[in-house]
């Protein structure tokens, strides 16, 4: 009773100095918070960022314990690494100060929608076409590479593109890799179910040297990206004309329009609705 009536006084003097630049002072920290957020998650830095937050939760529990060592050895490693973040996080801050220079006073709404059942029909549709229109670049021989975005954002690689912000269609897939066109070169980034970019570069593998030799640079840029995100990038060889599907450093082929529809499905849906009569289901909508 004794603890209950202290942590009341206490609430009750802090709210009794609590004034409206308090309020405001608040809102803003949390304001800049949200933005900073959302600028880290638009590159790598995200995984950063939370192995930073491991170490800081590291430390603590080592000074609690009366780890000496420990806590000595995270000391020196904060210390020695806020300079190197800034080094060798240059261009992502650049990057990020100017799009907040850039930033429009009408797309600084705080709050935004997050329907899950809408991000299962956009998805749903987006999978439909994209695995139609890859089964025609296959049938044609026509090279493609379609990186589809999940919980790694793909910023880096979408600056070096260019902006397109399209709603997927067969059509649309088709005019972007026919051949000799100016995007035909590079990847396209699907993210939320939507085409952001085209043309984009993507980062080498690691290993370069244990890859087969008769993959292309196409397949080659598949499992970079796959490397450094849990991104899913569709490839069709411009040789053979399979399709191909990279997803943590390893390739999948000889996918099928059904196969690869069923895959993305199982990948790419957020719901508990991925049972095979929601399959049947979107597969009658696609024959309409």
């Amino acid at each position: 009773m004794n603890a209950i009536n202290v942590f009341l006084d206490q609430m009750y003097s802090v709210v009794k100095v609590f004034n409206v630049a308090d309020f405001i002072d608040i809102v803003l920290i949390s304001y800049l918070l949200y933005k900073s957020i959302k600028l880290v998650r638009e590159t790598r830095a995200e995984q950063l960022v939370k192995g930073i937050l491991l170490l800081a939760i590291s430390y603590f529990i080592s000074k609690i314990a009366g780890l000496k060592t420990m806590s000595f050895l995270l000391e020196n490693v904060f210390q020695i690494g806020i300079i190197a973040l800034i080094v060798l996080f240059q261009p992502e801050l650049r990057r990020a100060l100017e799009k907040v220079g850039r930033t429009k006073v009408a797309a600084l709404s705080i709050f935004t929608p997050d329907d899950a059942e809408k991000r299962t029909i956009t998805w749903e549709s987006a999978i439909l076409h994209i695995c139609d229109g890859v089964n025609i670049l296959s049938q044609k021989k026509t090279g493609a590479l379609i990186v589809i975005e999940r919980s790694t954002k793909l910023g880096e690689q979408i600056d070096t593109g260019v902006e397109i912000n399209a709603t997927i269609s067969v059509e649309l897939l088709l005019n972007i890799f026919f051949v000799n066109t100016p995007l035909h070169d590079g990847a396209v980034i699907v993210r939320g179910g939507k085409i952001l970019a085209a043309a984009c570069f993507l980062p080498k593998p690691q290993k370069e040297e244990f890859i087969a030799t008769q993959l292309g640079s196409r397949h080659r840029a598949a499992i970079g990206i796959s490397e450094i995100s849990d991104s899913l990038t569709i490839v069709v060889s411009e040789e053979t004309g399979i399709i191909s599907v990279s997803e943590e450093g390893r390739l999948i082929r000889n996918f099928t329009k059904e196969s690869l529809r069923t895959f993305l499905m199982d990948k790419l849906i957020p719901t508990k609705e991925t049972d095979e009569n929601t399959k049947k289901n979107v597969f009658r909508r696609a024959k309409k």
